[in-house]
């Protein structure tokens, strides 16, 4: 028992020690995702978000919250840059419930894209046929 006990807490402490690091490796991953984006850049979009799901295994909506373009969600910052096809790509991947949930000003994201006028664009229609 005093072996499986002491395999416990070795095992306990290598994922407290794992934990961060891991994090700090999405992070890094994630470092320039917001200039993709902005560039417009939806094959290296792809490449990024597909790296980050096969290295990390995490999908769209589980990194999507914590990420901040100058204040801004990604599908936010894809409409401020006129980024049509980074931002399709993005509302595409995201879940339909996501799409509907409050960001973190509160604002749903057809609220938002409706109170920044934004609502005759190309990327609008796609988020509007989307949910």
């Amino acid at each position: 028992m005093f072996k499986c006990v002491k395999a416990s807490l070795a095992i306990a402490t290598l994922s407290l020690i794992a934990a961060p690091i891991a994090h700090a490796g999405v992070e890094d991953a994630l470092q320039n995702i917001c200039t993709i984006v902005k560039a417009d850049d939806k094959a290296e979009l792809r490449k990024k978000m597909k790296a980050v799901e096969t290295d990390y295994r995490l999908k769209l909506q589980d990194y999507y919250n914590g990420i901040s373009c100058g204040g801004d969600s990604l599908i936010r910052h894809a409409f401020v840059n006129n980024a049509v096809e980074a931002g399709t790509l993005l509302i595409k991947k995201m879940p339909k419930s996501q799409l509907n949930a409050p960001e973190t000003d509160g604002q749903t994201l057809r609220a938002w894209v409706s109170d920044k006028g934004l609502m005759d664009t190309p990327l609008a229609a796609v988020l509007n046929e989307r949910i």
